[in-house]
């Protein structure tokens, strides 16, 4: 009697696992104030809606994008946008010590800023993909994925 190995259809068309990304300041920073990249943004953040996507953000690199909101506008538009943040579908991750440790190695390695080590070194513990605009992310792209964000206008 032979036995049928094939596989079922149900395994056959097995959902893919979504994709996994980690924002910097700078992509969530584009998505809030509307500025060049960000539709590239809010289209992650649907599929992260819709379970194609993982969206993820180091606390240090979401701590950037509030002192930022303060300094540009006002302290209490940076609680709104943490509020606002909060509801997207956006892991928040804290900075652990082999996170610390791995984002300082990257910062002894690379010329980027501190804060932009630890983007890079979540993309690098959850095998991700940076998505980011800011330059100081081609000193690390032999290390990390980095999506890139138009600069240009967008319609």
């Amino acid at each position: 009697m032979a036995v049928d190995t094939a596989a079922e259809p149900s395994a056959q068309r097995a959902t893919p696992a979504p994709r996994r990304y980690v924002l910097d300041a700078f992509a969530l920073l584009a998505y809030l104030r509307r500025e060049p990249g960000w539709h590239t943004v809010r289209a992650l953040l649907r599929d992260a809606a819709n379970q194609r996507a993982e969206l993820s953000i180091c606390v240090i690199n979401l701590g950037e994008v509030l002192y930022m909101t303060e300094r540009k506008r006002s302290a209490e538009q940076a609680r709104a946008a943490l509020g606002y943040v909060e509801q997207l579908p956006l892991h928040t991750v804290d900075a652990d010590q082999p996170l610390t440790l791995r984002a300082a190695r990257i910062k002894a390695c690379h010329r980027v800023s501190y804060a932009d080590a630890f983007a890079v070194a979540l993309a690098q513990q959850l095998d991700a993909t940076v998505v980011t605009g800011d330059p100081e992310f081609r000193t690390v792209e032999e290390v990390v994925r980095v999506r890139w964000l138009r600069r240009q206008v967008e319609p």
